[in-house]
């Protein structure tokens, strides 16, 4: 049996990477630091060498956080049409703030389901 066969019985490993926690025992730490990945659990010793999110939870996070500073901006614009300046101290750190989080938290979720469907590099058959 492989370190990913299974999980630990109630833990569902999106939920539990997604809050930082191993996605396979739910308690160990998937992060050292903000978005770098430790080498393996401290709890169950799942190594997370399987874990690749590339590009999906920066994609995922700009997609999201566009929609809604956007929309605000356009609203303000449209509704007060306040000078540029206002704009600038109101969206780039609603974008920071909104960013940031999002991106651990995306990151997480995303090796989450890389864990439970047992994702990996595509191969060809010979």
């Amino acid at each position: 049996m492989s370190d990913r066969q299974t999980s630990f019985p109630g833990i569902d490993p999106g939920k539990a990477a997604a809050r930082g926690r191993c996605p396979r025992c739910g308690e160990g730490r998937l992060f050292h630091g903000f978005l770098k990945l430790r080498p393996a659990c401290d709890n169950c010793g799942l190594d997370y060498g399987f874990a690749d999110s590339g590009d999906g939870p920066a994609a995922f996070v700009i997609l999201f956080v566009s929609v809604i500073v956007v929309g605000l901006a356009l609203w303000l614009e449209v509704t007060v049409s306040p000078p540029f300046w206002v704009h600038l101290i109101l969206w780039l750190p609603l974008t920071v703030l909104l960013a940031l989080p999002a991106m651990r938290i995306m990151k997480g979720a995303l090796i989450g389901l890389q864990y439970r469907n047992r994702a990996s590099e595509g191969r060809l058959e010979r």
